[in-house]
């Protein structure tokens, strides 16, 4: 049975059509519909104009992300900040999140109000080891409880509660008294030193599919719901998974450079002292993603320079005031296109710097109690993005190159690594197939080198 894929992406809808035996039949884009408010039509219309498009039989399986109208959106409440509230963070980003804001703590009325202010789409409770300490996540769940973030009854904004299991009962009992949509994980923290993502992602994109996808109202039709089975960055990170795994096991990272952010997935193998001795208060995950929201092409061109910078990278910028230009320009104007050879040379700079950074931040510790992530044994380096999508040979080496090179930039830079770019955009389908045909999954990830 053919299988169309698809991504509503905030800027454009992408799909790929697959064949039962996991030929790529073809893909395409369009502009994504329905997201600029009153008169844009429905977020189905672009999607019509792809199946026409790609010929798609009557008939054919789809499957669908989504990250159109922001995304998603998390909030993270955790015990403390280097603890509960970090491994909460690192899973929300696992997630496909965009975690928009970390309160850690007992809450007050002013912290509440802080979480209300960031609009999130879901809220992460998280708080103690199991059998440890309940007060703080039960303070936390009356709190919220009495929050109102997102309204009440059909509105709330749901709680997914993954902290100390065994205060749980009590904790949902005070938020359902109020009206507001629980949904249980395991502990993401169950002891020091260990952290586990799998239970709280599922319940995150649980939460995702039913109570966000169509609250945004994006669509008049109740089949974008249905199709839609995760968020966009859950779904590639899935499909970086099967990538590592077709590999060999070999260590894979992909770089996403976005117009509003970059973000940088990582799949890692442990081995040696990394493997077996767990020296962080809050374990790695070995299957990450970080986003970094000033990072991007056009919505935070000026940011990108910025935090190029703050790194002493624009040493390496031919003329800088220049960059600095054409960084303002785009993102006044975030919907231009480089408009010849120089602004070409300009957007491969911005490009350049945007992933030198992100990766940068993605390596190296983030708390006081955290260690470097060892990417010394990644065998592959994945690029992705339009910009790379859309540039020649050179264009991808001069960023791609960089981020290999990079031996200044405080993480240990891998020893043997080859780079390829998803030129296609399949990531996202990799990960949509895995979880229905993981044979076709593993031809189309293979298609990727």
């Amino acid at each position: 049975m053919t299988i169309l894929t698809v991504d509503f992406g905030s800027t454009f809808t992408k799909a790929a059509l697959v064949a039962d035996d996991g030929t790529v039949l073809g893909t395409a884009s369009t502009p994504t519909t329905g997201t600029q408010g009153r008169g844009s039509g429905d977020i189905l219309d672009g999607y019509r104009v792809l199946r026409d498009r790609l010929g798609v039989p009557h008939g054919a399986h789809v499957h669908a992300c989504s990250s159109a109208g922001g995304g998603l959106r998390l909030a993270v409440v955790g015990y403390e900040r280097t603890v509960t509230a970090e491994a909460g963070h690192r899973v929300g980003l696992s997630a496909g999140a965009k975690v928009v804001h970390v309160a850690d703590g007992a809450l007050t009325t002013r912290e509440v109000s802080g979480i209300r202010h960031a609009r999130p789409d879901i809220l992460l409770l998280v708080g103690g080891t199991d059998g440890g300490n309940a007060d703080v996540l039960l303070h936390n769940a009356a709190r919220l409880a009495k929050g109102a973030i997102g309204g009440h009854g059909p509105h709330a904004v749901p709680i997914v509660l993954a902290g100390n299991i065994d205060a749980r009962s009590e904790a949902t009992a005070l938020l359902e008294a109020a009206g507001r949509p629980a949904i249980h994980a395991d502990n993401v923290l169950p002891q020091i030193g260990v952290i586990a993502p799998e239970s709280a992602r599922a319940a995150i994109r649980e939460a995702f599919l039913r109570h966000v996808i169509g609250g945004k109202g994006l669509s008049r039709d109740a089949a974008f719901g249905q199709m839609v089975e995760a968020a966009t960055p859950d779904a590639v990170l899935r499909g970086v998974e099967v990538v590592a795994d077709v590999r060999g096991g070999g260590d894979v990272m992909v770089v996403d450079i976005g117009g509003a952010t970059t973000d940088v997935y990582s799949v890692i193998t442990p081995e040696g002292e990394d493997a077996s001795l767990r020296k962080d208060v809050v374990a790695p995950l070995w299957h990450a993603r970080t986003v970094e929201g000033d990072l991007g092409m056009r919505w935070n061109a000026v940011h990108v320079v910025e935090a190029a910078e703050s790194e002493g990278l624009l040493g390496s910028v031919g003329d800088p005031e220049a960059l600095r230009s054409y960084a303002a320009h785009v993102q006044a104007r975030p919907g231009s296109l480089p408009a010849d050879d120089v602004e070409r040379r300009l957007d491969l700079e911005l490009a350049r710097l945007a992933a030198l950074v992100a990766v940068r931040r993605h390596s190296r510790p983030g708390q006081p109690t955290e260690s470097p992530r060892p990417l010394a044994n990644v065998t592959t380096l994945v690029g992705s993005g339009g910009v790379l999508r859309h540039t020649d040979e050179a264009g991808r080496a001069h960023v791609l190159d960089a981020v290999l090179a990079d031996h200044a930039g405080g993480w240990k830079v891998p020893r043997s690594a080859t780079a390829t770019v998803d030129a296609a955009y399949l990531l996202y389908a990799v990960g949509l197939l895995d979880a229905h045909d993981p044979a076709s999954a593993r031809s189309v990830a293979s298609q990727l080198a």
